[in-house]
């Protein structure tokens, strides 16, 4: 594994535990709940890993079947909250983002000018003009949260 202090993700971890990270809902026992700093797709959101792995077989047994029942939790939470047709899940990494940590898409039919993954959308999906305002924010955060209240 890389050196922690080149990861994006523990970056991000670091600014939940400074209460720097505007984007946070919640702190489970194996990861952190956030909702996507872009909003292409309505209701993305993400569950990081608190553990520096890159890969689901470096997790201790029992810690790991946590973070993936966690994740199903997470998951429906997410389900409920925003109404999808569809979830899809991602467990992907690359560059300094190998860190382990799920992308949550409620997709709903015509989100996508042709039918297929979200990563198609390429820089699209990333662009600084889908962020949520502070009060698009704090609206998908409440949803989030109170899915999250009823499944915990």
């Amino acid at each position: 594994m890389d050196n922690m202090d080149n990861c994006l993700i523990c970056e991000r971890i670091a600014l939940i535990k400074e209460n720097k990270n505007p984007y946070f809902v919640r702190e489970l026992h194996t990861g952190y709940v956030v909702i996507g700093d872009q909003q292409r797709i309505e209701g993305y959101s993400l569950f990081l890993c608190k553990q520096h792995a890159y890969e689901l077989h470096e997790l201790e047994p029992h810690y790991r079947d946590e973070f993936l029942h966690e994740m199903a939790v997470v998951s429906e939470a997410v389900y409920h909250a925003f109404l999808p047709d569809k979830l899809n899940y991602s467990l992907l990494g690359v560059g300094r983002g190998l860190h382990m940590h799920w992308h949550i898409h409620p997709r709903r039919k015509g989100d996508m000018p042709v039918a297929g993954p979200v990563w198609q959308l390429g820089k699209e999906l990333t662009d600084k003009k889908y962020n949520p305002t502070g009060e698009e924010l704090e609206t998908l955060k409440v949803k989030l949260n109170k899915e999250l209240d009823k499944l915990l």
